[in-house]
């Protein structure tokens, strides 16, 4: 996001003068690029855990677990796209305008492989939300007192998290599938001669699509504070916390776990008595 700032809205193209920024500047964006739908896919995985009905399984939701998958993620990322670290480079295209980017013979790999890797991540997302859903309606279709007695129960944060989740993903889904689908005209259509108006629409249609590319990297904040009533109310703690004022807000989560502590000594007198 930085660097498209610097490039389209002020026309400074850095890492066409440097060919160790040249590297840093592809390098840095097809990783993050990738990160970020997997760290979604992983949040998606752990949400799909803690909804299942099987206790062994919702065990698996974990921080270690957690900590261990995005560890291991950044590091599978980080040594793959080693390739593009190795093969980007600043290209002469005529005299006097340098591009920082691949080769001809290099860009249909390059091309191809990032078209792959985001269908992938866009079926994984639309399978997991699905099983995840299909699992919290059956928690909520279950009477509640055969959830006390046999299932662990999904608690408030839970639900909105999981709603978060699915916006979120949704989200990346509508935003990221026309790049891809464009991608897929492109690959299809490059052996044919294009007119200059042809070029110029397509290339507007591109940029376009890339702008749309970028919504899902910069919406979780927006997508918080519109569904997470949890996340509003720590918004305004912080806020209020900021300012030195003090706020009250009432936690339904701690209410029903003080109803519940009540109940039970009530039940513990009554039984002694």
């Amino acid at each position: 996001m930085i660097s498209t700032v610097f490039i389209t809205g002020f026309g400074i193209n850095a890492q066409n003068s440097s060919a160790l920024l040249c590297k840093l500047y592809i390098y840095v964006g097809f990783t993050f690029s990738t990160l970020f739908p997997t760290i979604l896919i992983l949040a998606s995985i752990d949400r799909l855990l803690i909804s299942s009905q099987d206790t062994s399984t919702r065990l698996y939701s974990s921080r270690r677990l957690a900590y261990f998958s995005i560890s291991f993620n950044a590091s599978f990322w980080s040594i793959f796209f080693v390739h593009v670290l190795i093969k980007g480079n600043i290209i002469r295209l005529y005299p006097g305008f340098y591009l920082c980017y691949f080769d001809a013979n290099y860009l249909n790999f390059v091309s191809y492989s990032s078209l792959v890797i985001n269908a992938a991540v866009c079926l994984a997302m639309i399978v997991l939300s699905m099983f995840a859903f299909k699992n919290v309606r059956h928690i909520r279709v279950i009477p509640t007192q055969q959830l006390r007695k046999q299932l662990r129960t999904m608690n408030k944060k839970d639900f909105q998290l999981l709603r978060c989740l699915f916006v979120h993903d949704l989200v990346y889904i509508s935003f990221s599938i026309f790049i891809n689908v464009y991608y897929v005209y492109d690959a299809a259509t490059k052996s044919q001669t294009r007119t200059s108006l042809r070029s110029t629409i397509e290339s507007f249609v591109e940029n376009f699509l890339l702008f749309l590319h970028h919504v899902p990297f910069c919406c979780s904040f927006v997508i918080f504070i519109i569904v997470s009533k949890a996340f509003r109310n720590e918004v305004k703690r912080m806020v209020y916390k900021i300012l030195g004022k003090t706020i009250v807000i009432v936690r339904e989560d701690e209410n029903r776990a003080e109803v519940f502590e009540k109940g039970c000594v009530e039940r513990q007198i009554v039984s002694l008595t």
